[in-house]
């Protein structure tokens, strides 16, 4: 028997025209979309169809519009395998994770969609009272070093470690200014590729701080369950399955590093020798092939023809 991870993007894999193939052919992907533009009271599957970029790419509208994709094309799986193909563990990309305790019934598709456009809307908020925020990807460079880099630069503002993506690509965070003299400190240190990032905010750091604050209390009206299936969460790597502990983390999530190397790593030592990577894209695939062994497959479904392929694939093994 094999072992099966799903896991979901987050932003940054969004792209005009996502979800579309889902919604023309699966009855189930469907449903989702319509739920997701009655519940947020906004046109989600028309941003998610025909865009524009530049709306699209917003945080308010990339953060449901991927969690409805993700969402869809986990149902379109279902619908297609009857209920065959599960997990036996759930992984989620910063917004991801909401689709990965969607998956693992933490929370029903009304309260994870009030929940992620609450997320989304904090952040953005966040971003427009705090300090001018920034973020670059750091490739070719271990940890230690990074760490000393940003220690360094410290002395400019603050600037973190945002996501631990596999062992050599790390993203940092923080005030532009420590931000952008990390990435000087950090090319002379001899990182291969310094690449600064397009985004709206400092995300995942402490100038976070004010959304995950707010975002606790809104936590506490919505409706959460313990999981079905153990969830790897971002903050720690480590299985999470009851509500109080998603309650404590989904807020703490928002300002804190997404320890992405690590949860891949926790799977593989639980034994994990196949994913599927359910959202648009294949970013997660890119970043598993740099942290799994060769032997261990990675899969996607964010469309109908990748899910048919998907399907082809694990009809041959023995799940």
């Amino acid at each position: 028997m094999k072992k099966i991870a799903f896991i979901f993007p987050g932003q940054g894999a969004q792209s005009t025209g996502m979800g579309l193939s889902l919604f023309e052919n699966f009855d189930s992907a469907k449903k989702v979309f319509k739920k997701a533009d009655e519940v947020l009271k906004k046109d989600v599957s028309k941003m998610c169809f025909e865009g524009p970029d530049e709306v699209l790419k917003q945080t308010v509208n990339t953060q449901s519009c991927l969690l409805a994709v993700s969402i869809a094309a986990l149902e379109a799986l279902k619908e297609a395998s009857n209920g065959k193909i599960k997990a036996d563990y759930t992984l989620g990309h910063s917004l991801g994770e909401y689709s990965a305790m969607y998956a693992a019934g933490v929370m029903d598709l009304d309260n994870i969609l009030l929940a992620i456009q609450k997320r989304a809307d904090l952040m953005q908020k966040a971003c427009e009272n705090s300090k001018q925020g920034a973020m670059s990807a750091i490739l070719g460079l271990n940890e230690e070093k990074i760490k000393e880099c940003l220690e360094k630069a410290s002395i400019k503002g603050l600037v973190s470690i945002a996501n631990y993506n596999e062992p050599n690509q790390i993203v940092i965070t923080g005030e532009a200014n420590a931000v952008n003299y990390a990435n000087e400190l950090l090319k002379e240190a001899g990182a291969k590729r310094v690449v600064p990032l397009a985004v709206s905010g400092g995300f995942h750091s402490k100038l976070m701080q004010s959304a995950s604050d707010e975002f606790k209390d809104f936590v506490k009206t919505l409706n959460i369950n313990d999981a079905k299936i153990p969830v790897i969460t971002n903050v720690d790597g480590k299985l999470t399955t009851q509500a109080k502990d998603f309650k404590a983390k989904m807020p703490e999530q928002i300002s804190s590093s997404v320890y992405w190397t690590q949860s891949i790593k926790s799977l593989l030592e639980l034994g994990v020798d196949t994913f599927i990577e359910i959202g648009n894209g294949k970013v997660l695939s890119g970043l598993n092939r740099k942290i799994c062994p060769a032997e261990v497959k990675t899969y996607n479904v964010f469309d109908k023809d990748s899910l048919n392929a998907t399907l082809e694939a694990l009809n041959t093994i023995n799940v």
